[in-house]
This record gives C-alpha cells, sequence and structure tokens, in this order.
C-alpha cells in the first residue's frame, strides 16, 4: 500500500501545482485587467482549492503509514540529517501552512464584495502558498 500512495502522491504533485499556478496566474491576470470574477474564475481557484486537499490528505495518510516516519521519530539525532527533517519535518509543516494560506484565502475571497478584491484575495494567498510549497518540495527524491 505504501508505494502506491507514494506514487499517488508524487504524481497528484504534478498536478496540484500546475493547477495552483494557472489559479495564481489567472488571479493575477483578472486583477491586472480588472476583469469581472466569472464563474470560470471560481471553478480554477477551487478546482485548486479542493486538490490542494486532497493532497494533503493522501501526504497525511502517506506520512503516518511510512516506516521512515516512525524511524524518524525513535532515532536519536534525527533532526541532524537533512534529508529525513526535510522529508518527515521541513515538507509537512510548510505545506500545512501553505494549504492553511490557500484555505484562507478562499475563505476570504468569498467575503469580497469587489470584483477586484476576489482576485487580490485569491491571487495573494494562493500565491503565498504556491510559494511555500514550492520551497518544500523533495527536489532530490522527487524528480
Amino acid at each position: 500500500m505504501y508505494p502506491i500512495l507514494k506514487s499517488l502522491h508524487s504524481n497528484l504533485a504534478y498536478f496540484v501545482l500546475f493547477v495552483l499556478a494557472l489559479a495564481f496566474i489567472n488571479a493575477m491576470y483578472g486583477l491586472l485587467n480588472k476583469k469581472l470574477f466569472s464563474s470560470k474564475d471560481l471553478r480554477i481557484s477551487l478546482f485548486a482549492f479542493i486538490l490542494c486537499h486532497i493532497q494533503l490528505l493522501v501526504g497525511f495518510i502517506l506520512y503516518f503509514i511510512s516506516e521512515k516516519g516512525v524511524k524518524a521519530f525513535s532515532l536519536e539525532g534525527a533532526m541532524k540529517v537533512p534529508e529525513l527533517r526535510l522529508t518527515m519535518l521541513e515538507h509537512p509543516l510548510i505545506n500545512i501552512i501553505a494549504i492553511a494560506l490557500i484555505t484562507i484565502g478562499w475563505s476570504k475571497h468569498k467575503k469580497q464584495e469587489s470584483q477586484n478584491g476576489k482576485f487580490k484575495k485569491i491571487a495573494l494567498f494562493y500565491g503565498l502558498g504556491l510559494l511555500l510549497i514550492l520551497g518544500r518540495i523533495p527536489w532530490s527524491t522527487w524528480m
């Protein structure tokens, strides 16, 4: 089961990053061109929001069934090993924060009255989330 979940988590990440980047770019385009927030914009943002949460759920399951995760907490000095620290602490923690920011952006955009404000909230919070996610991907093991 672990190899299937690991493969799902790795392959789904490409799609999540693409859709999240698309939502950010779409929001920036709408913000800069002073467009009206349409149902297309809503769907792109919602799809990115949902995919990020699915990826987080798969990541949580993978984290708690991983043998590496169990060993990381039992090994003395595990935080001194950079690869282990990245995959068992930094990657999950930063991505939880990133998805919390994306969730805040989704929630705040719904409360905005102005069309420009909706794009601004999505661009700001989804952009911050995207940067955090890109910053803590374990590139050496992922690519």
